[in-house]
């Protein structure tokens, strides 16, 4: 059995894992890009689905330990990487964004949809 034959249902789930894991380890390294670090991505990622995932007890112990499923993983983890960085930020974002750089007087660069939410919410608490 490899990541394709999951049901529908599960390989959301890992989407919405992987997602979260990586939007909460951008925002603990602050989106320093220089600072990210693929491995410890993944493993926080691991802790994160074996501690709050439901799908991760749904796979079997024999599926988890197919190197091809984690090849797969691998790739699902960068494609989902990959679409993470390619998504522009809204307009709203941007002129919320704009608007708190005025009110703070910092300015702070983004490049995606994510990190964009990562600096509202920076610029919020400034």
């Amino acid at each position: 059995m490899a990541f394709k034959d999951l049901s529908q249902g599960i390989k959301i789930s890992v989407s919405r894992s992987i997602t979260t894991s990586f939007e909460r380890y951008m925002s603990n390294i602050q989106w320093d890009e220089e600072q990210f670090d693929i491995q410890r991505f993944v493993s926080e990622w691991q802790e994160y689905i074996q501690n709050h995932s439901s799908w991760y007890s749904q796979v079997s112990d024999e599926m988890k330990a197919d190197p091809e499923f984690h090849q797969e993983l691998a790739a699902k983890i960068n494609e989902i990487i990959e679409k993470i960085f390619s998504e522009k930020p809204t307009d709203e974002q941007m002129e919320e964004i704009e608007s708190l750089q005025k009110q703070t007087g910092k300015e702070m660069d983004y490049s995606c949809k994510m990190e964009a939410k990562y600096v509202i919410e920076q610029l919020k608490n400034a």
